[in-house]
């Protein structure tokens, strides 16, 4: 059996930002989980300042590093040292983030299994009031020479990591945090543990098949294996329908969370898998649905979620309960100014209708102009029209998102440098998409949180 091989690893950069900051200095301790087999430690230029207060606390300078290596130059070496091994580091997201960050930009794709020393000294060492590095070096007694040093961190990291493995009562336990709390058996017959760890640490699309090449459930994630882990490692109903269906597991990476959002509504819309089926009806049980009647008016009714209803109805809103459908179809009919007649919920009775008799003297068209306002409202149509730009699947690409007569219409894929162009060159790759209300409620809640680049049209 292969001896496991860890590489515990440290950097400093210029500062806490990944996409704006760069790596400055890089420290790499090979460990067998016994004794150091190997190390290796370099400035890094950044080719960029560094920060005065990046200076204070590191010691580092914009001189020191002007004749060091920049990270291609020493790309190399830093696979070849982390071949085979297991990424480990004191907060490893940080650490981990950078380097696959400068990896990306050199057009190559870097994974690897990942402990983090933090989450290991909270379970070997419980009570303490800090787990940050340098309060675990004096808890220790760990000696260093200088602290936010690469190498002096990486080794008072390895001495750290050798007191949790002695704190360990097996190598089981250890190897479960390496595969994120799941067991082999965890897993659905034909999938293995390391086809999890060799998915992608993107954002994207991830379909579960079964053994007959049938997509039975679609899911989107930020990070695509941090969530296919996270569907194993829970005893939930889905999980145990996942463990009895899935068979294979595929990707389509997205770029960014929201055309991973955008992408898996259309997915889920168009393939209609029966896993996400069964949890939809779970989730939302009632909708408001549009039927025209004999005369051409747009009927609303709140509908149970069954096949036979979507099928004859379109789906305009989902609800959890028949109470809310009720309640909020009660405030919807006044403030449309529409006809209670044409307005139908089980149990719900009206005594004046709340059009004031308008519906009798409109014809169709006019009437259903309100069913038209209330729809917009509800699919948060926007007052304005633009052109949404975001992160693309590659570090020299764009997303690009159309939001046209206050809707969302389709989006697609263009280079940082066609992206330039102009206005019809963005609008030449998007990739038209039937609309559903459910696109522009996640455009719209996307917006509150995130800062993309917007183009207005009009």
């Amino acid at each position: 059996m292969t001896k496991r091989k860890y590489a515990i690893v440290d950097i400093e950069t210029t500062g806490g930002m990944f996409k704006r900051d760069k790596i400055t200095e890089i420290a790499i301790v090979i460990h067998d989980g016994n004794k150091i087999i190997e190390q290796f430690s370099s400035l890094v230029n950044p080719q960029r300042s560094i920060p005065p207060e990046i200076t204070r606390i590191t010691g580092i300078t914009s001189e020191m590093v002007l004749e060091a290596p920049k990270f291609y130059e020493l790309a190399k070496k830093i696979v070849e040292l982390l071949e085979g091994a297991i990424f480990v580091a004191h907060n490893v997201r940080f650490d981990y983030t950078f380097i696959k960050n400068e990896f990306k930009s050199l057009g190559y794709t870097f994974t690897k299994r990942q402990l983090c020393t933090v989450k290991l000294s909270r379970r070997a060492f419980p009570g303490l009031n800090s787990y940050s590095l340098g309060n675990l070096i004096r808890e220790f007694d760990i000696s260093v020479n200088a602290r936010h040093r690469a190498l002096d961190d990486t080794l008072a990291t390895v001495e750290l990591f050798e007191k949790i493995i002695e704190s360990f009562d097996s190598t089981d336990a250890l190897k479960l945090f390496i595969n994120q709390g799941i067991k082999e058996a965890q897993l659905p017959k034909g999938i293995s543990i390391d086809q999890l760890h060799e998915l992608p640490e993107e954002p994207g699309v991830y379909y579960f098949i079964n053994e007959h090449n049938r997509v039975v459930y679609i899911g989107k994630a930020k990070n695509i294996k941090q969530r296919v882990f996270q569907h194993f490692n829970k005893v939930t109903a889905k999980a145990a329908k996942l463990y009895q269906q899935v068979h294979e597991i595929s990707f389509e990476l997205t770029g960014n969370e929201l055309i991973a959002l955008l992408f898996e509504a259309h997915e889920i819309k168009t393939r209609k898998p029966e896993i996400n089926k069964a949890l939809r009806r779970t989730s939302f049980p009632y909708f408001l649905g549009l039927i025209s009647d004999e005369e051409g008016y747009e009927t609303l009714q709140v509908l149970k979620t069954s096949t036979k209803n979507l099928d004859k109805a379109e789906k305009i809103y989902d609800y959890s309960s028949l109470g809310n459908a009720r309640n909020h179809l009660i405030e919807l009919i006044p403030t449309f100014n529409l006809c209670q007649e044409k307005c139908s919920v089980r149990g719900l009775e009206y005594t004046v209708c709340a059009c004031m008799g308008n519906c009798k003297n409109e014809s169709s068209d006019e009437y259903n102009d309100n069913v038209i306002e209330l729809k917009n409202h509800l699919s948060g149509a926007f007052d304005r029209d633009f052109i949404l730009i975001d992160d693309g699947r590659e570090l020299n690409e764009k997303s690009v998102i159309l939001i046209e007569e206050g809707k969302y219409v389709g989006h697609g894929f263009i280079s940082e440098t066609d992206a330039q162009y102009g206005i019809e060159e963005l609008k030449e790759v998007i990739k038209e998409t039937p609309f559903l209300p459910i696109y522009n409620r996640l455009i719209w809640n996307y917006l509150q949180n995130n800062n993309p680049r917007l183009i207005n049209l009009s």
